[in-house]
């Protein structure tokens, strides 16, 4: 039996795992059954606006000015942000309460009732709705619902314990919501099939061969967003472009089902590969409607799950497109909220360089080392790239020349159409830059240009030679890996991971060259 859902129904599984949680909520509080539901713009589908605990209500969604203006963003990912919420307010119709003012205060105000909201998605924004509430606008906080798993449960899983393990929690995920389940055992019997799917990209190549994305078609509405953005004059980073993700449910869910159909099949065996001519590889594009609130992570599974069931995709892929999503996204969101305020001023390895002007202003064109530059290039022509490009390109990049995590997790979320304040001080300043002490990764995640080298196609053109430490065609991520490691060689040759680089680099015959040389790089 499919597990498909109606456009505009709620998602399976979200009254069972959430509805409990906002009644009882909602019954503390003494909100009116007709209180309007104030809805941020990560909250923007049917998991929230579709309860049947909201039937009664009018819907509030505010454009503030001050909020646009607050940060540097891409100009892709506000238009993604305005769109979403002025689709979602024609769809609502006579239901949708719209306003565009400075602040969100003056429009709750002009509301002139106290509204009731589903928790927002970062520390900043619960305590400003936590002042409202004692303001009297604010009448009832309600649960998120917009993950699988309710922070509640999460806590109560995780207990007092200060670092996991991802493969644990996805274990425990995967019985939790019975996905990939026979019984008590996974099917095929394993759990994780991450070593079917780190195969480099195929030779000779261009493309990896496989249907195109799904692509929304822009609307009225979307000549709004842009001219309105256009007159508005904000301080955006990036360039404009076609809208290349959705942002309703109605479209959301048909890009799932384009990718479930067309992508998923071969999403799995080069999911870690990068193709210069091929950004999109078999990858989703489902992180911004996810991220929007529009595409509930059980949908996804449950459809992946499904094809895999009905023998359309294989295996490897479908339980590693589950393990991005059931594991890894909420993973990253639950240790948001564990690890506390101060997370993302966490700076173990001491790092404290500033990012120079064109990792900024996203400037390939100032860049020499190929996979550096098509990085640059893709985050300002389209604000994505894919999951390694992130990590082993711009994160191991800035690893190296110790950038400070706390300002790169903040270029994350600003430059990327899918970084939200939730999303990247777990990913950059635990993950990719190993600067929690270890409490959410067991080593950091650095590399030479050898790794690029295998799982891209960037290195045969560019004009630096991954096997090169020293000299004018000396990788910056060969030599720069070098130095990393030498000057963390204590804490790399403390950990049983990474102590075998510490002793392969005691043997390096040009190692003083190397650091020399690196010390006064200015050329990337």
């Amino acid at each position: 039996m499919t597990r498909r859902a109606a456009v505009g129904a709620v998602p399976e599984g979200v009254l069972e795992t959430h509805g409990p949680g906002v009644d009882a909520a909602l019954e503390e509080s003494g909100a009116p059954a007709d209180a309007p539901l104030w809805l941020f713009g990560d909250q923007l589908g049917p998991a929230v606006h579709g309860l049947p605990q909201h039937a009664e209500r009018e819907v509030v969604l505010v454009e503030s000015s001050a909020v646009l203006r607050r940060r540097r963003y891409h100009r892709q990912k506000l238009h993604l942000l305005l769109s979403g919420m002025r689709h979602l307010d024609a769809e609502l119709g006579d239901r949708s309460i719209y306003h565009r003012t400075a602040t969100y205060r003056e429009a709750l105000e002009k509301v002139g009732r106290p509204v009731v909201v589903h928790q927002p998605t970062s520390h900043t924004a619960v305590a400003f709705v936590e002042q409202l509430q004692t303001e009297g606008l604010v009448a009832a906080v309600l649960p998120t619902t917009t993950f699988a798993r309710p922070r509640a449960e999460f806590e109560a899983w995780a207990g007092d314990d200060t670092s996991f393990t991802m493969e644990n929690f996805y274990r425990n995920q995967r019985r939790r919501f019975d996905v990939l389940m026979e019984g008590e055992s996974p099917v095929g019997g394993k759990w994780n099939l991450d070593h079917d799917n780190r195969e480099p990209p195929p030779k000779n190549a261009r493309t990896l061969g496989v249907t195109e994305p799904w692509w929304p078609t822009e609307d009225d509405v979307d000549d709004g967003v842009r001219r309105d953005l256009d007159g508005m004059d904000l301080p955006t980073v990036g360039r404009d472009g076609p809208r290349l993700f959705a942002v309703t449910a109605d479209e959301a869910r048909t890009a799932l089902r384009h990718f479930v159909d067309h992508r998923l099949e071969e999403f799995g065996p080069h999911e870690d590969a990068i193709l210069a001519g091929d950004p999109w590889m078999a990858h989703s594009l489902l992180s911004v409607p996810q991220n929007l609130g529009v595409l509930h992570p059980l949908e996804a599974v449950h459809a992946a799950e499904q094809a895999h069931r009905d023998g359309e995709a294989r295996l490897n892929s479908v339980e590693g497109f589950v393990r991005q999503i059931l594991g890894w996204r909420e993973y990253i969101w639950h240790l948001y909220w564990h690890f506390g305020v101060g997370y993302t001023r966490r700076n173990e390895m001491g790092h404290r360089q500033g990012l120079p002007d064109w990792w900024t202003e996203l400037d390939g064109d100032a860049v020499t080392a190929a996979c550096l530059s098509d990085a640059l290039d893709g985050v300002r022509d389209r604000g994505w790239v894919h999951h390694i490009p992130r990590l082993m390109v711009l994160g191991n990049h800035a690893l190296q020349r110790e950038y400070r995590p706390g300002a790169l997790s903040e270029w994350f979320t600003t430059s990327f159409v899918d970084g939200f304040a939730w999303v990247m001080p777990p990913n950059v300043v635990g993950m990719s830059q190993h600067a929690d002490g270890g409490k959410l990764a067991t080593k950091p995640y650095a590399s030479g240009g050898a790794y690029i080298n295998r799982m891209s196609d960037h290195c045969g053109g560019c004009a630096f030679d991954p096997k090169v430490r020293v000299g004018e065609k000396a990788c910056p991520f060969t030599a720069g890996y070098w130095q990393f490691v030498h000057r963390h060689q204590d804490l790399l040759r403390a950990n049983q991971r990474t102590a075998r680089a510490v002793a392969t680099m005691d043997r390096l015959s040009d190692l003083e060259a190397v650091l020399e040389q690196e010390q006064h790089r200015e050329r990337f």
